[in-house]
């Protein structure tokens, strides 16, 4: 648009000499057209016109405000007119304005205040500019287009609160984030947790620069948590603000051994029954047992994902041994120590054993006194006992039975007794010590014998032994032709 169509931008004059603008008197203004901010003839602006002239005269525009005091607002000025409303308005007989821009002898200028004292209102553009919480009213007469500050309103928005709090459901100490970054027009936040009884256990006070809280809270139950934003004038927020947290009970775990007193147990299964375990507002989703040693060490351990939530164990050493169960729940909540979630049990282990031997046997008969064969078929039996004197590794047996031929006369039924001391050498083991026999024929004695064993324990479940040996009989005090040896079967119970 050319410039001869534009209406000048600030045109406004006063009938009588300005004075210096930092007078504080109100000077009454009758007419228009002396002193002018620039010239334009054309017609009256429209509100585009008005944003183009500003635009083009924005630098001197500028040293006005500053002249005025208002070098604050001159660049929201500037950037808010491009898209502000231009209101009609009036300006009234008696009515007053803080300053206006003017040029005089090519400067610009700024007086007021100013009181319109012509005779019929002046028609005018009313824009405003915001500016933090302050809105600044500024007058454009249409006559000429002058810019004139009205004055200054303040308006502080009531205080927004936005509070959000996760998880909703957490378990006991599990961390707990308040978030009211979402708040609006707030100087400052505080958010309460109220109990179900509307008991407050915890409070905090927060900003809108650090609006995030994190917090614990160590019982189950239904907890509430409020919030308030304080906007600039301390007036606090009246919209409905809070949220509710739910502290998960965590799971109650039992345990019950089957045995406390578990005599002769050593490497016999022992159960740990946790089926007891129960969750008051859930279900139990699985079971930790742990086994420690008198000292406190961990032996063991077991996780049981399935009901009923059993764990079978066989020890191999004896003593005093402790089962705790943890339980969990659907909600990952974890059971506290009682004394219903751990027990003490003691394992014993099996040193006494009955027993009984069988096998073939031969004695020796053959020698140059008594015409016999060199060798005679017996079968023996003995029962007797068994005992460890250092478990794996010695043992003692005392056995006592009959050894019967498979012919018959001279040959007789011998009475055998020994008591061997064993060396455990992994399944082997070495047996010796003193036995007795009655005469096998009437021309022989009965006598001491030097009993020796090799053996192998063929099976050994702690609680039942089998070994099978091979012993060898020298009589002690009586002719060597009196030995015996045969193979045996050993069964320990």
């Amino acid at each position: 648009m050319k410039n001869k169509k534009l209406v000048a931008l600030i045109c406004l004059t006063l009938v009588f000499v300005l004075v210096s603008q930092s007078s504080a008197e109100v000077k009454k203004i009758k007419s228009l057209g002396q002193y002018t901010f620039v010239r334009v003839r054309g017609q009256i602006p429209t509100p585009e016109v008005m944003k183009m002239l500003v635009d083009r005269y924005s630098a001197d525009i500028k040293i006005g405000f500053e002249q005025a005091g208002l070098g604050e607002v001159y660049q929201p000025f500037i950037d808010q007119l491009k898209t502000a409303q231009f209101e009609d308005s009036t300006w009234n007989i008696g009515e007053t304005v803080q300053w206006m821009l003017f040029r005089s002898q090519g400067k610009v200028k700024v007086s007021g205040p100013l009181e319109w004292a012509g005779k019929k209102p002046v028609e005018t553009f009313t824009v405003k500019v915001k500016v933090g919480y302050k809105t600044y009213t500024f007058m454009i007469p249409k006559p000429c287009g002058n810019i004139a500050y009205v004055g200054m309103g303040e308006e502080i928005p009531e205080a927004i609160c936005n509070l959000k709090v996760t998880p909703a459901k957490a378990n006991i100490n599990d961390p707990i984030t308040v978030d009211m970054s979402g708040s609006q027009h707030a100087k400052s936040l505080k958010v309460e947790v109220l109990d179900k009884q509307g008991n407050k256990v915890a409070s905090k006070d927060l900003s809108p620069d650090s609006p995030r809280w994190q917090t614990k809270l160590d019982k189950p139950g239904e907890y509430v948590f409020k919030g308030t934003a304080i906007n600039m004038a301390d007036k606090p927020s009246t919209n409905p603000c809070e949220a509710r947290v739910y502290i998960n009970n965590p799971p109650v775990a039992v345990v019950v051994p089957s045995c406390t007193d578990c005599k002769n147990y050593y490497g016999k299964p022992i159960t740990f029954d946790a089926s007891g375990s129960s969750d008051p507002d859930g279900q139990v989703t699985k079971v930790a047992f742990e086994l420690r040693d008198a000292n406190g060490q961990v032996v063991d351990s077991y996780v049981d994902t399935e009901k009923p939530f059993t764990w079978e164990k066989a020890l191999y050493s004896e003593g005093t041994y402790t089962v705790a169960a943890t339980a969990y729940d659907n909600d990952g909540a974890v059971s506290a120590a009682t004394g219903d979630s751990s027990k003490s049990f003691t394992v014993t282990r099996k040193k006494l054993f009955g027993l009984i031997e069988v096998g073939p046997m031969l004695a020796h008969g053959g020698d140059d006194e008594y015409d016999l064969p060199d060798y005679v078929g017996y079968v023996f039996i003995r029962p007797g006992l068994f005992t460890w004197l250092n478990p794996d590794k010695v043992s003692l047996t005392f056995t006592a039975g009959v050894g019967v031929p498979f012919k018959g006369s001279p040959w007789k039924t011998t009475i055998m007794a020994e008591l061997l001391a064993n060396l455990h050498l992994g399944k082997a083991y070495i047996g010796v010590g003193p036995g007795f026999t009655t005469k096998e024929v009437d021309m022989r004695k009965a006598g001491v014998d030097a009993v020796g064993q090799l053996g192998f324990t063929i099976f050994d479940n702690y609680l039942k032994m089998g070994q099978i040996f091979f012993e060898f009989r020298a009589p002690i005090g009586r002719t060597f032709d009196s030995h015996k040896m045969g193979l045996g079967f050993r069964f320990n119970f």
